[in-house]
């Protein structure tokens, strides 16, 4: 049951079949995204007397997308945003809106179809909703653990519509109907 799954993972799965040329998938996958949320953590955690930890987070967010398995321009185009709207996001839970640049860019670098773009509109909402609730950077947070909840939900909500709309294409019934 295991192989089959792993095995059905890798038929849908785009950036499983890059060929890597070095490390291990898993590993690399397992690393960049913890060195992504470190990074991340570390710039939250930052102010104008910690300057050093801006300069670790930011570091750590950098490496951690340059080693997510994907194809090199994509890892490297997306370090910038990336790292900028973590930047902005110093401003407090108004910025919240701004999650949706990271989604974005996690949903470029795994390769995912252009129909599950939609789940964009989540962060989008929640940063809307959020600075109703939530305005001082004392409630950050808060702001933070709802918003993180959000754009997980929407990546994994990403790659529910990546593996359908694979299934569909692979389909000899659906293949069929759309001739």
């Amino acid at each position: 049951m295991a192989a089959n799954t792993a095995a059905l993972a890798r038929r849908w799965e785009p950036t499983r079949r890059l060929p890597l040329k070095w490390g291990h998938y898993s590993d690399r996958y397992f690393i960049g995204l913890v060195l992504i949320i470190a990074g991340a953590i570390h710039l939250q955690g930052a102010n104008n007397y910690t300057l050093i930890i801006l300069l670790i987070g930011t570091t750590a967010t950098a490496v951690g997308w340059s080693i997510m398995p994907a194809r090199g321009w994509r890892r490297m185009i997306v370090i910038l945003p990336t790292i900028t709207q973590i930047w902005i996001m110093l401003t407090g839970p108004m910025s919240m809106w701004t999650l949706t640049i990271p989604l974005l860019c996690w949903l470029l670098v795994r390769h995912r179809p252009l129909v599950s773009y939609v789940v964009l509109a989540l962060p989008i909402a929640n940063g809307i909703i959020l600075p109703r609730f939530f305005q001082e950077y004392s409630a950050m947070p808060q702001a933070l653990a709802i918003s993180t909840v959000v754009v997980v939900a929407a990546a994994w909500l990403a790659r529910a519509i990546a593996h359908s709309a694979a299934s569909r294409r692979q389909n000899p019934e659906f293949l069929r109907e759309i001739r």
